[in-house]
């Protein structure tokens, strides 16, 4: 796959189509008027749970039917920020001087890189990578820090997958590795993987078999039937002795003193799991962030695969932010790669290491900046901050974060989901729409990438 320079990207753009108007630039409704906004969905965490029940006083969320902590959290937490819509250098400006800026800043750079895209719509993502296809950039989103080794993985063996309606409905074996839904996705267990009834599991969390393999007892541990604790840094070991017990090949007992389990547990745990009739694998960044990295995450996904040999079995793992599976699918499709990806000659080139946001900032390469709705000053490691904040940056940021305080250029944006709506991807890849629960004075990502995106063509064609 290639990419051509922002044709399938814009097509309105080329067509000389209007740009489309976001809901944020509509004015604000200010009165104290109750609404209720039904099947409202909540984007705080990649579960993207769609089944909201939002009241709202006039711009603020007082009841949130069905959320969970995080969500509550999320939603009456949530204000308009006191901020200036846009500033250069910290100092108020029109919105249209900062488009222009922003713009010439992006043109100007030699190897300037976009990063972020995992808390803000697939519409506005589309366009970041058009605006990155257009100045021969390096696009780049937050999985490169969390489960970018996955992606490799999945690349290098592929994946046997499902969606979350199907773990609800037919998976009598989870298995976790490596996460702590309890805490980091809620409603993880009540919506999907252990306690709702499905149509071939009508007893719920009765008829199913949970299994935790981690290096500490988490709050998961408390619901699961089975608990082992893992060694730290021996998954990928682990993985493998699964494998090769399910194969039939005998497993040396001394994997007891690798991984700290004793084989007869891990020979029980492959019986369990050859006797489930729909087993899932869900495995988080303790599995990627550990050593091993993309390799701990191949040997999970070729034990899942080696398991339909047995029964049905999947995999997938268990992602953090709203819309960072959005951001892993368009540029995906768009590039033919999931993350870091190279557009400097006019093609995809996909490496990480040498074309991750990270890597590019902390050996000083990058020479301008595109960061969106994400906060890489806040934990990137200091010589990647120490060159960003040397190098002109635009940043799009519904809050003032540490990164939008060092900025070149700042745009105070609406928060997508409750300000504006669009598209995300859940987790396991499925789209779902956004109903947004008030209006914003705040111009959308999408509005404010296009505005970019459109002065960033007038200039190209100019300068022809």
């Amino acid at each position: 796959m290639f990419v051509c320079r922002g044709f399938c990207i814009a097509p309105a753009l080329l067509k000389g189509e209007p740009i489309p108007m976001s809901i944020a630039e509509l004015p604000v409704d200010k009165t104290d008027e109750l609404k209720i906004v039904k099947d409202a969905t909540c984007t705080f965490c990649g579960c993207v749970c769609d089944d909201m029940e939002l009241t709202v006083e006039g711009n603020k969320i007082t009841k949130a039917k069905n959320a969970c902590v995080l969500g509550k959290s999320w939603f009456f937490n949530h204000h308009i920020e006191d901020s200036p819509e846009a500033t250069i250098a910290g100092q108020p400006v029109p919105f249209e001087e900062a488009v222009e800026k922003a713009a010439d800043i992006l043109l100007a750079a030699t190897y300037p890189i976009t990063y972020g895209l995992s808390d803000t719509t697939s519409e506005a993502q589309r366009v970041a990578i058009a605006i990155t296809d257009w100045i021969g950039g390096t696009i780049d989103t937050t999985t490169s820090v969390c489960h970018g080794p996955s992606g490799m993985a999945f690349q290098g063996v592929g994946e046997v997958t499902c969606s979350l309606g199907e773990i609800k409905n037919r998976a009598d074996f989870v298995l976790f590795w490596g996460c702590n839904p309890a805490e980091g996705h809620p409603r993880h267990f009540t919506r999907y993987s252990l306690m709702p009834k499905g149509q071939f599991l009508p007893n719920g969390r009765k008829d199913r078999t949970a299994v935790l393999i981690d290096v500490r007892k988490t709050k998961t541990a408390r619901a699961m039937d089975y608990y082992l604790q893992l060694k730290p840094r021996s998954d990928f070991e682990l993985a493998w002795a699964l494998r090769g017990i399910a194969a039939g090949v005998e497993v040396d007992p001394d994997i007891e003193q690798i991984t700290g389990i004793p084989l007869d547990m891990l020979e029980d745990l492959v019986s369990k799991m050859k006797e489930a009739k729909f087993g899932v694998i869900m495995f988080g960044m303790g599995l990627t962030m550990t050593r091993g990295k993309h390799i701990n995450t191949e040997a999970v996904l070729a034990l899942a695969r080696d398991m339909n040999k047995y029964t049905r079995f999947a995999a997938k793992p268990l992602r953090g932010h709203g819309n960072v599976t959005g951001a892993d699918n368009i540029v995906a499709w768009s590039t033919g790669y999931p993350f870091g990806v190279n557009l400097n000659r006019g093609y995809p080139r996909f490496n990480p290491g040498e074309f991750t946001t990270s890597d590019t900032l902390a050996r000083g390469e990058a020479d301008a900046a595109l960061i969106i709705a994400s906060d890489p000053m806040s934990n990137f490691s200091n010589p990647a901050r120490e060159h960003l904040s040397k190098i002109p940056t635009v940043v799009l940021d519904p809050k003032l974060s540490e990164t939008a305080k060092i900025a070149t250029v700042a745009f105070t944006s609406a928060t997508y989901g409750i300000n504006t709506p669009g598209t995300v991807y859940r987790m396991d890849d499925v789209p779902i729409p956004l109903r947004p629960a008030f209006e914003s004075p705040y111009r959308s990502d999408q509005t404010i990438l296009t505005a970019i995106e459109t002065r960033i063509r007038e200039k190209q064609l100019a300068a022809l």
